[in-house]
């Protein structure tokens, strides 16, 4: 337990948490809504500092991040918690934690020992994600800190709920994010998620501003957030916002968590959206949870070749030098976008 960074007393009995874009005023003895964050006597303590859940070295494709590094090994770390309630959380058992609980479970481990275990495993970068990496932002921080140091890329994959004061602070330690857009509607986001639209955003083009490469998802839920005027929405804003040159993935929904009454998103809607994403001008459009399907490629967009095959987290074949098709030579835009096939 260490004292938070970002908030501010406001009196004897009360602190506002600067964290993330729900500014949580907190009593004394209680927590914000990321149940990880407590006020003792005017002062905000994280409760899970370096207490960690999960530990894996995966493809940097599982993140997903798509146009940094591909082909490398990115060694994911993740705590408790989460600034959301999404009904259909993917990784409930351990973001969806009851608020209130002291129950302390995983791996206590220090920055220096994280990104020791990043460069043991062979990994070429270090990933805060599975939960929402913003809650444990000293943690986060400090790990990023020294992961830039021994020459790691950082990714953060989150909802993207943090404050421009939180982005000011990770930003100059942060490679590569991929922000959840989880839809363009303001009632998606209050009703599924007890948040709302517009920080997202905001953090999305301020993450770019910021030279954070950025990438986005979007899961589609049958019947709430894929409608094609809402996706047609989304892809402008993604083209008018961070730029053309933002990598969209498209994933499939399955049924979970609090969100079991409907059907897998039908593979058409899949298919429809990354049209429109690509008819509104986005470079890299991407499809998820499919299998065995062209959208997992990236096409180059100025010949329309195929210059990094995927199946899976696996890639075939890359076709790209120095950031260039290898056939018409058009800057491919990310990080270390060569790539290692296997």
């Amino acid at each position: 337990m260490i004292e938070a960074q970002l908030y501010q007393r406001l009196d004897k009995e009360h602190v506002r948490c600067n964290l993330c874009n729900h500014r949580c005023i907190i009593a004394n003895g209680q927590r914000g809504m990321c149940g990880v964050r407590e006020n003792q006597n005017g002062t905000l303590f994280s409760l899970i500092y370096g207490q960690l859940v999960a530990l894996a070295a995966d493809p940097i494709e599982k993140k997903p991040i798509w146009h940094m590094a591909p082909g490398t090994l990115s060694y994911s770390v993740a705590s408790l918690g989460c600034n959301f309630n999404c009904t259909f959380c993917q990784n409930a058992e351990i973001s969806q934690r009851p608020p209130h609980s002291t129950e302390k479970e995983g791996l206590s481990l220090t920055p220096q020992k994280a990104v020791s275990k990043a460069l043991a495993q062979g990994a070429r970068s270090i990933a805060f994600t599975y939960t929402e990496p913003t809650v444990n932002f000293e943690f986060v921080l400090e790990t990023a800190q020294i992961a830039q140091d021994k020459g790691l890329f950082t990714i953060l994959v989150t909802n993207g709920y943090l404050t421009f004061e939180a982005i000011d602070l990770l930003a100059p330690y942060l490679t590569c994010a991929n922000v959840d857009l989880k839809a363009f509607s303001d009632n998606f986001y209050r009703s599924y998620c007890r948040a709302s639209l517009e920080p997202v955003k905001d953090s999305i083009v301020y993450l770019k501003q910021k030279n954070v490469f950025t990438e986005v998802t979007t899961l589609l839920i049958p019947g709430l957030n894929d409608d094609p005027e809402e996706l047609k929405a989304m892809a402008d804003f993604l083209v008018k916002g961070p730029g053309p040159d933002t990598p969209w993935h498209l994933s499939r929904f399955y049924p979970t968590y609090r969100m079991t009454d409907r059907e897998p998103t039908p593979m058409g809607t899949i298919l429809m959206a990354r049209d429109i994403g690509i008819h509104a001008g986005l470079r890299y459009v991407y499809t998820g949870n499919i299998p065995e399907n062209t959208g997992e490629n990236t096409f180059c967009y100025g010949c329309g070749r195929a210059i990094i095959q995927r199946s899976g987290y696996r890639l075939k074949t890359v076709q790209i030098k120095n950031n260039r098709c290898s056939f018409c030579g058009t800057y491919i835009d990310g990080i270390d976008i060569d790539g290692q096939t296997s």
